[in-house]
């Protein structure tokens, strides 16, 4: 997993991540019992791969909760009893050999949290010709398999699974992609979102309940007012404003059409939000205010951009437009390490082959391809108010977006796609915008994507990522849509 705290761009210790709890990950190994005095070398055996297994999970970037070895149900029960008071993110069940549903049946009742079932023989294959029943078993952990599907679906219980040998890289990378699904349900489980100022008029797809984010992940919703920024933007000193030009000038390109007083006023409005984001210990930032005739309220909106993208940057996702449901995205996106910055379709590019998309306003610097420009504008297209905004082109490469769908019904979903940035010619708009290549007709890829139930913003993240926020919807608990 990339590291979640990468901030290069933003020249690492300028920008001090947020810190996060590591995810809680329950372990516990087991076997039939009834096998140990048939088979005096088995259990040694089994237990040593058990132990390969525990170092690799305790290098993961992860609290792992280690129960031990169970050779029946009611070792079973009683692990589950100590995966329940470690309040997991994620349990895993690694099935050594032939065991019996009824031992992993009460740790996924009792231990509250998903669980994922993994079973690596000890090699790529059995060595026939000197294999007895006892070495035979050790390798007989798939068999099982299907008993513990069927028995978990028939309880109710989401079943998820990977099945290897010990030392298979593909078949760890693809545990892998399950502790980066733990780290979003734990950033989910714990966030504090704040919601400042209101929905930008008209904006129906980013409305937003309120409690849906309570219930479906376990997260808390701050609403703020604008004066709460106001007072603490108000308490800042001329050092600080200079402190803070000083940090930008060497995160940022300073463009020629930067206005000196415009960009002091981004400065002591960045300085305000930190105090902002400390004092409520927040994890995101969602916020908007039309404002009018250059009241405060109006300046205070239009002078986010600077803060927002440092706050961003520092792995507290800060967007405009009112957008809750994509600072989640973004913070999902953040905590794995593929950044994510704010993204609507611009333009489309037939000849090309590409979609064109980015937003004016707050970025996340750590995806930039290039040091990020900060450009001055007259005017925010859209928005009262100016001053200065980001500008850059995400790295070229694979990327992958993700945004929250809300249905009918109020059930969130998580919707994602895969493509590459690719170079060419882009907007100088004081935008971030990509180019980005689907492998198909531009067109017909807005048709698929629109029909999932997307709103117009989501998180352009970096690297090829489908498998880990397909791991994290079923950790969550909700639906995944792939374009």
């Amino acid at each position: 997993m990339v590291d979640s705290n990468d901030t290069s761009r933003a020249e690492g210790t300028l920008l001090a991540p947020k810190p996060r709890r590591k995810p809680r990950v329950g372990l516990v190994a087991g076997g039939l019992g009834t096998y140990w005095p048939q088979f005096p070398g088995l259990l040694p055996q089994l237990k040593e791969s058990a132990s390969y297994v525990s170092d690799r999970f305790q290098a993961m970037d992860a609290d792992v909760t280690d129960v031990g070895f169970i050779s029946d149900e009611r070792e079973g029960a009683l692990a589950g009893e100590k995966l329940r008071q470690a309040d997991c993110d994620l349990v895993v069940l690694f099935l050594t050999t032939y065991l019996t549903a009824a031992m992993v049946l009460p740790i996924a009742q009792r231990a509250n949290a998903p669980v994922l079932v993994i079973d690596l023989q000890p090699t790529e294959k059995m060595d026939h010709a000197s294999f007895g029943t006892g070495e035979w078993l050790a390798y007989c952990g798939q068999c099982p398999v299907p008993e513990v599907g069927n028995v978990f679906r028939r309880a109710g219980i989401p079943f998820r699974s990977v099945s290897g040998w010990l030392r298979q890289e593909s078949a760890w990378a693809r545990i892998e992609q399950w502790i980066n699904a733990a780290h979003i349900r734990a950033a989910l489980r714990d966030a504090r979102h704040g919601l400042m100022g209101h929905l930008y008029p008209g904006m129906l797809d980013v409305s937003t309940d309120l409690t849906l984010l309570p219930t479906t992940f376990g997260s808390h919703v701050e609403v703020l007012e604008f004066d709460d920024l106001r007072v603490r933007v108000d308490e800042v000193s001329d050092a600080q404003v200079r402190e803070r030009m000083q940090l930008a000038r060497e995160v940022f390109t300073l463009d020629e059409s930067v206005d000196e007083d415009d960009f002091a006023w981004g400065a002591k409005v960045s300085v305000g939000l930190d105090r902002l984001i400390d004092d409520f210990d927040l994890d995101s930032l969602a916020y908007y205010h039309r404002g009018l005739g250059g009241e405060l309220h109006e300046r205070l909106g239009a002078g986010m951009i600077l803060g927002a993208s440092l706050l961003t940057a520092r792995g507290v996702p800060t967007t405009g437009e009112y957008e809750l449901r994509t600072t989640v995205a973004q913070l999902a996106t953040q905590v794995i390490g593929a950044g994510g910055s704010f993204c609507e379709i611009q333009a489309l590019n037939f000849e090309d082959g590409v979609v064109e998309m980015g937003h004016d306003g707050p970025a996340h610097l750590a995806v930039s391809s290039r040091e990020p420009l900060l450009r001055g504008l007259g005017i925010y297209h859209g928005k009262r108010g100016w001053g200065v905004s980001v500008e850059f082109d995400v790295t070229h490469g694979p990327v992958t977006l993700l945004g929250l769908g809300q249905d009918q019904h109020g059930k969130l979903s998580f919707i994602a796609s895969e493509g590459a940035v690719t170079p060419g010619p882009v907007l100088e708009i004081g935008n971030t915008t990509s180019r980005v290549d689907f492998g198909r007709d531009p067109g017909e890829w807005v048709d698929e994507w629109s029909a999932t139930g997307i709103g117009h913003h989501w998180s352009l993240s970096v690297g090829s990522r489908i498998g880990d926020y397909r791991a994290a919807a079923s950790l969550l608990g909700i639906d995944f849509r792939e374009v």
